[in-house]
């Protein structure tokens, strides 16, 4: 089954060529079935390939799905061309009066993870977000920054910054092989890191509602589970391109900032020669198995949403 996007959304095109079954809406309409509705709150700077990322993972699966795009209301995207956000994006304050609710919430990072959380410009809305979504979406997916602001609101787990950025793609331990988030999954997964801050396990088990599913014993835990709000918090970057981790390197290596290879990440560690994408597979896995635990648990009527 298809993700349903709009023909002119540039993600329509390029995974239409990559294989991946995708829906107009005019089309979708004619289909005697409920979509599941997914709702991608895109922080990033480049919202084009955050887009392409995360519903290349969730257009995979044989449901169908209907992805919204949503943004902070006031926040003006400086990277992104202002028609893009104009004809795709909602700002979430109409979201909200509309009393609009979705079966799954995604939230991207954001590259402001050094400041705190209270400095960010759109903190206030983002909270409200945050606590508009226990009543208004069935299962919710923070990653990197915004599973880390996930984590802080509702449980005050907090980030602690790096002397050196985590960067590259390292090792991580299945530490929950029954969850079925994990189904699948290998006992030893490769996972794409760049942050400057971490959390740590010491902080998440004085928190009993949180439950580590995957850690590195170098760049600390990676995917968090909130089981009683059907929460997953995420803190490194399984959905990334190949190239991703590339173009952040060459990005800093161009403005002379002080930046190491990637770990693990080149052949051999060599920047000259082609990475290989070696997590595909785990990120098709982990975002299948989310849309898979939604749609055998979440509510046929969203009006029920918050009501159980």
């Amino acid at each position: 089954m298809p993700i349903t996007l709009p023909e002119d959304l540039p993600a329509f095109d390029i995974l239409s060529r990559e294989g991946v079954m995708v829906m107009s809406p005019g089309r979708a309409a004619t289909q005697d079935i409920r979509p599941l509705r997914i709702a991608l709150l895109n922080l990033m700077p480049k919202k084009i390939q955050t887009e392409n990322q995360f519903a290349r993972l969730i257009g995979a699966t044989p449901l169908q799905i209907d992805l919204s795009l949503i943004r902070m209301s006031d926040h003006e995207s400086k990277n992104t061309a202002a028609d893009h956000m104009a004809s795709f994006y909602r700002p979430f304050a109409e979201v909200q009066a509309a009393g609009d609710r979705f079966d799954g919430l995604i939230v991207t990072g954001a590259p402001i993870e050094q400041l705190p959380f209270e400095q960010v410009t759109y903190w206030d809305e983002l909270r409200r977000l945050f606590d508009w979504s226990r009543t208004h979406v069935h299962s919710t997916f923070g990653v990197c920054w915004g599973g880390m602001a996930m984590a802080w609101h509702f449980h005050g787990l907090p980030k602690h910054l790096l002397e050196e950025k985590a960067f590259g793609c390292f090792r991580h331990r299945n530490l929950a092989p029954a969850s079925p988030y994990l189904r699948g999954f290998s006992d030893d997964v490769l996972v794409p890191v760049s942050r400057w801050t971490e959390i740590r396990q010491e902080d998440i088990d004085a928190r009993p509602a949180l439950e580590t599913l995957l850690a590195s014993d170098e760049v600390g835990p990676c995917l968090l589970e909130d089981r009683a709000q059907r929460s997953l918090y995420i803190v490194n970057h399984l959905e990334y391109d190949s190239g991703t981790l590339k173009e952040e390197f060459d990005r800093d290596v161009a403005a002379g900032k002080p930046i190491r290879v990637p770990v693990n990440y080149y052949p051999d560690d060599d920047p000259s020669r082609t990475p290989m994408n070696r997590w595909r597979s785990h990120a098709h896995l982990l975002y299948g198995n989310w849309i898979n635990e939604i749609y055998q648990t979440t509510p046929f009527d969203l009006r029920d949403i918050g009501n159980a």
